[in-house]
């Protein structure tokens, strides 16, 4: 049997550190006590004005190749999780290849689920690892979300930050990703979104993100217990055989009700929002990388990997390590 095993991590966050103080020099209308209180945020990146996401993702995706011990043409499969893509076509995936110098004529795409994209992209890439068709993907979640904040509205623009993750997934005899759990429901759309387009030449409608806070979290919480149940089940494994758990860095609050939920100590759960903010697809990656380059998750341990964003889109993988 063809199982997926991811071999090689890495990430990327540009600039320096954006404290909750530096937001208030800025005149944004909040303070270090408001956003911690609320989110544990207290710090976040923001790229330079005119970087893409597809310049974040290549340094990201060089890290985790160099990881993984394999060349860039050894990747068959690219696909990113953005919801800032560089532009509306071509995908940011086609573009990351080029910047990676691979000229073997492999798939690329993107993937668009928000703050759950990595998942998917991950179990769109599992899919065709196990099928037999593909040998090496590069999966990646990247976001430039600074660049549809409003700015004037702190209950958003406080809470997101810049990044990318990446992993390598690779063919192999041995288990690695054993259970994936995809769910949607778009009746929510209008708790979490961007309500603008572009036609024409000209923006319409609301092109920055809005929230309703509290609604995102009480659903947040809800199904972020119910899909790791339920791909702990699908994997046949105890819920108690978990040693980590690798969680959509949005909110403190949501991280902490969820593992309460699920029993699970806060020793057990990789957490980066304090100093990442919300990254939307690129936080499960980065969070993920964090932990593995620092020597908590190492090989032989079993991982959790979940995530909800708008849509709603939610889900949730486990993987051996």
């Amino acid at each position: 049997m063809i199982h997926a095993r991811i071999v090689g991590t890495g990430s990327h966050l540009p600039g320096e550190p954006v404290t909750n103080d530096d937001l208030v020099r800025r005149g944004i209308d909040t303070s270090d006590e408001w956003i911690t209180t609320r989110s544990g945020i207290r710090s976040r990146h923001f790229a330079e004005p005119g970087c893409k996401s597809s310049e974040l993702a290549l340094i990201a995706a060089r890290r985790a190749i160099e990881a993984a011990g394999c060349a860039a043409d050894d990747i068959d499969l690219i696909i990113v999780a953005t919801s800032t893509p560089d532009f509306i076509f071509p995908s940011t995936a086609t573009l990351l290849q080029a910047g990676l110098g691979i000229r073997n004529g492999c798939a690329a795409f993107d993937v668009q689920a928000v703050c759950c994209g990595f998942v998917y992209a991950l179990a769109t890439a599992e899919k065709f690892i196990r099928s037999g068709s593909h040998q090496r993907a590069l999966v990646i979640g990247a976001e430039v979300f600074s660049s549809i904040l409003d700015w004037a509205d702190r209950s958003t623009c406080v809470l997101f930050g810049d990044g990318a993750g990446a992993v390598v997934l690779e063919a192999s005899s041995e288990p690695g990703v054993r259970a994936m759990a995809l769910h949607a429901d778009g009746s929510y759309h209008p708790l979490l979104w961007v309500p603008g387009n572009v036609a024409g030449g000209q923006v319409t409608g609301d092109p920055f993100v809005r929230m309703d806070g509290q609604a995102v979290f009480k659903f947040a919480v809800k199904v972020l217990d119910e899909v790791v149940r339920e791909v702990v089940d699908l994997a046949g494994v105890p819920q108690d055989s978990i040693d980590w758990l690798v969680p959509h860095q949005a909110n403190i609050r949501i991280i902490q009700s969820s593992a309460k939920r699920l029993g699970l100590p806060m020793e057990k759960v990789v957490t980066t929002v304090s100093f990442h903010g919300n990254t939307s697809a690129a936080s499960i990656p980065l969070a993920l990388d964090c932990a593995v380059r620092d020597g908590r998750i190492r090989p032989g341990q079993r991982v959790v990997l979940e995530g909800v964003g708008g849509g709603f889109a939610w889900g949730a993988a486990l993987i051996d390590f």
